[in-house]
């Protein structure tokens, strides 16, 4: 279903003017009232006038995390207290957090965008909805919330936690969405079969998973072992949260939602802005937003950008699955090291449970990463020959993507800790 066909299914040279006509006006709008982006603009010689649509946005600064951070908490507001209805932030495990507000009319944006992705996901008013996302200052859980009740849903606010629980709601409530992180669905999934639950008594059809990166041999993991299609959908709590994009069942890329965020791909190190087709650091502008408006804010995340009309109907631009970002890469050796890279080359490996952990640590000057990877229950014979034989075969494949040399431990079952959150799958012991 297509929630909202005049701007999903909009002739783009309507939405280059609906947007350059949106983009004057915020570009005004955070000059006048947000002092940040007036000094900004006034230190890189920009006037607003200066903006007159969207090919002129490359001239414009780009905001960082960090900017956001030295504003904290309500520096980037545009709109005064009593205009804000609600606070989310990021959880600030690197520091300060990121503090977003909402007007009243931001919220029912944010509503209309959900209802947009998870319709196009498959999900209708006859759904039974479980969302396992936290419901604090993570946008998440209350993100999905509303957009799902305005679709007609019935929701189950399950929040995060008591899998066991998780699982018996599942079965007394009827649950048929399931709305997690991927790596979360993977351990009720585990937690599901030491239950002895028969999965086919469940009614689960489809997944809404978000708020890490995951791979598609993870997919067809999820999709495997819960009998489900699973979908993916893309959000930044400084954008707006989860709704800034989502797959439509056709699996060509997530639709991003152009009527109110400009996308655009750049080369994550000069910065310079990249075409279709070419795979860089995302970077979005906000249109609508009132409460915190953004300009050209660098995500990290690394994508590709399509514009050809999808077999859907939406003429809306895709964005290819977010497979790792500019500060997950690891330097190894010097050799580039994306965490998304070892994890597709586990996931094609039988025998393998997609859990996994790589750490990587220094001795003397030199770089070592290990990746332990925990086996299939019924594929763990104990045997030394047999461990050693597939350590080598993995260590192998991934020699061949990666171009360096990586030890491989192979694991008993429940050996790496689980996370109902996002998974940990990196430590860095170096001391650099």
């Amino acid at each position: 279903m297509i929630w909202d066909k005049k701007y999903e299914c909009m002739d783009r040279e309507q939405l280059r003017g609906l947007q350059s006509e949106r983009l004057v006006k915020v570009v005004q709008r955070v000059y006048d009232q947000v002092p940040f982006y007036r000094q900004l603009f006034e230190q890189e010689g920009i006037e607003p006038t200066d903006i007159k649509g969207v090919e002129d946005i490359s001239k414009l600064p780009f905001t960082t995390k960090d900017a956001l951070r030295d504003n904290y908490p309500f520096g980037l507001f545009a709109e005064p207290m009593n205009k804000i209805v609600r606070l989310h932030a990021s959880s600030g495990t690197t520091g300060k957090p990121i503090v977003v507000g909402y007007t009243q009319k931001d919220l029912n944006t944010w509503a209309e965008l959900i209802a947009r992705i998870v319709s196009q996901a498959g999900v209708t008013e006859e759904d039974v909805v479980q969302i396992c996302f936290g419901y604090g200052l993570f946008t998440g859980g209350f993100g999905l919330h509303y957009g799902l009740e305005k679709v007609g849903t019935t929701i189950i606010p399950a929040s995060v936690g008591n899998t066991r629980r998780q699982i018996m709601l599942m079965e007394d409530f009827g649950t048929t969405v399931l709305v997690s992180t991927p790596s979360y669905a993977l351990y009720m999934a585990e937690v599901i079969q030491e239950s002895g639950i028969d999965l086919d008594r469940l009614k689960m059809r489809i997944g809404l998973f978000g708020a890490e990166p995951w791979s598609e041999s993870m997919r067809e993991q999820i999709q495997a072992k819960w009998g489900i299609t699973a979908t993916d959908n893309y959000g930044l709590s400084e954008i707006i949260g989860p709704g800034v994009s989502g797959e439509c069942l056709e699996f060509k890329g997530l639709h991003i939602s152009e009527d109110h965020f400009i996308p655009e791909i750049i080369d994550p190190v000069t910065g310079e802005s990249l075409g279709f087709g070419q795979e860089g650091e995302l970077v979005f502008t906000t249109l609508t937003k009132e409460g915190f408006p953004v300009i050209r804010y660098r995500t990290k995340d690394i994508s590709i950008l399509w514009d050809d009309v999808c077999a859907c109907g939406r003429t809306t631009a895709r964005m290819k699955k977010v497979t790792g970002r500019t500060d997950d890469m690891m330097i190894i050796r010097g050799v580039n090291v994306f965490p998304s890279q070892i994890e597709s080359v586990l996931m094609e490996v039988k025998g393998l449970a997609p859990i996994y952990q790589i750490i990587v640590d220094r001795k003397g000057h030199l770089d070592n990463i290990e990746v332990q990877v925990e086996m299939e229950k019924e594929m763990f014979t104990g045997s030394f020959r047999d461990l050693e034989a597939m350590e080598n075969k993995i260590r192998g494949k991934l020699n061949t993507v990666l171009s360096i040399d990586v030890r491989v431990k192979l694991v008993e079952p429940k050996t790496i800790q689980r996370s109902e959150g996002k998974a940990k799958r990196v430590i860095d012991k170096r001391q650099i």
